[in-house]
């Protein structure tokens, strides 16, 4: 992209998800890339170290964005983006997903007249209790250019009125993500047997959303479940803060004495131990395509997904409870059958060339706001 200023492409961002799925394009924009953090869920477990793992430039840092309700957190951020994007206008803004962070890019991008590229548009769980929801069919009704990962959240797109000329179908830059960072067959094996893990022989957990967590009920029938199938294979469970907190809180943290409880993962670690589990079970949108991507099953605690197009073959929504325990069962049953029919499989999500495509979206999108005047002429 070395036809487009520095820096004149603000790529807004506040998770740790939005960082692994961002980075190709970050490193395919170059000096372009401007990096905004809104620290909507900034530490250093869950983002800082992320940031030298992938290889990105130091973002800049907006404050007093995180740990505040959402109402909050999109206002505050909307404001410090407003102020940035009014002393310094990029020629376009890129938003990744459905979190707070990315509506407030969005709705800054909007406010400001600047052209709105959405990375992953055209997911719906069309369930209007998450508020994920919300935010992800605002952000595409906003942007420009709507890149889709799928044909099917094309043809959401599409039913929803939206132009056809502001479609394109990319591909999800998940699938680069996870074949840059899958670290080599013999660093995986010395991390298993660092943990005293087997391959195929463990499950690995990952708890985080509300609907899991905020709910002690909930959040007790998921440890229950995961507690039983502990009972016949270890499972291993990186805990995020928030989740450690509400079990504390709940004072369910007896559940986890028969768990194999992680620190939270580096990226590459934590594919690792998903290429070698047996089965994973996730509330996780990002483990969900992850996983056609490593070939693994994957069984989901949730009441609804944005991604069907995991649940044909990899995937299977479950409620909290025995529902847990006796989906991975059935999965176990498949044996290593099961496993090589699931890594034969391509991902649904695309041929790992998503990235480019939407780099070079980008690029033509700012192409076209450098005018004379602009304050942003292209180079020669």
């Amino acid at each position: 992209m070395h036809t487009l200023p520095a820096r004149s492409i603000a790529l807004v961002l506040g998770t740790r998800p939005e960082l692994v799925k961002l980075a190709e394009l970050i490193r395919v924009l170059g000096p372009a890339a401007r990096v905004v953090h809104t620290g909507q869920h900034y530490d250093d477990e869950l983002s800082g170290d992320f940031l030298a793992e992938l290889g990105l430039p130091e973002p800049e840092y907006l404050t007093g964005v995180g740990g505040r309700p959402r109402a909050v957190q999109v206002a505050a951020a909307l404001g410090a983006l407003d102020e940035l994007f009014a002393a310094d206008p990029p020629l376009a803004v890129v938003v990744q997903g459905d979190t707070n962070a990315a509506l407030a890019g969005a709705l800054a991008a909007n406010a400001r007249d600047l052209p709105l590229v959405h990375v992953e548009a055209g997911l719906r769980s069309h369930d209007r209790a998450m508020p994920e929801e919300h935010n992800r069919v605002l952000i595409d009704r906003l942007a420009d250019v709507l890149c889709a990962a799928t044909p099917d959240n094309r043809a959401l797109l599409l039913a929803e009125g939206l132009p056809e000329d502001r479609i394109a179908v990319t591909g999800n830059p998940v699938v680069e993500a996870v074949r840059d960072h899958l670290p080599p067959a013999g660093e995986r094996a010395r991390l298993l047997a660092r943990h005293g893990l087997a391959a195929d022989g463990y499950l690995l957990a990952t708890v985080h959303r509300p609907e899991n967590t905020d709910d002690p009920a909930a959040l007790a029938a998921v440890l229950t479940g995961l507690a039983d199938l502990a009972a016949e294979l270890p499972v291993v469970l990186p805990l995020h803060p928030r989740t450690r907190a509400r079990i504390a809180a709940a004072g369910l943290t007896g559940l986890l004495d028969g768990l194999t409880v992680l620190p939270p993962a580096g990226y590459g670690t934590f594919l690792a131990l998903a290429r070698h589990a047996a089965a994973l079970v996730s509330d996780s949108g990002g483990v969900q395509e992850e996983t056609t991507v490593l070939g693994r099953p994957l069984v989901v605690v949730r009441r609804s997904t944005e991604r069907p197009e995991a649940l044909a073959d990899f995937a299977e929504l479950v409620a909290p409870g025995p529902a847990i325990a006796a989906a991975v069962r059935r999965r176990l049953a498949e044996g290593p059958a099961g496993l090589r029919r699931l890594s034969a499989l391509p991902s649904p999500y695309g041929d790992g060339t998503a990235s480019d495509r939407i780099a070079d979206l980008t690029a033509h999108l700012a192409r076209e706001r450098a005018v004379p005047g602009s304050g942003h002429a292209m180079a020669a």
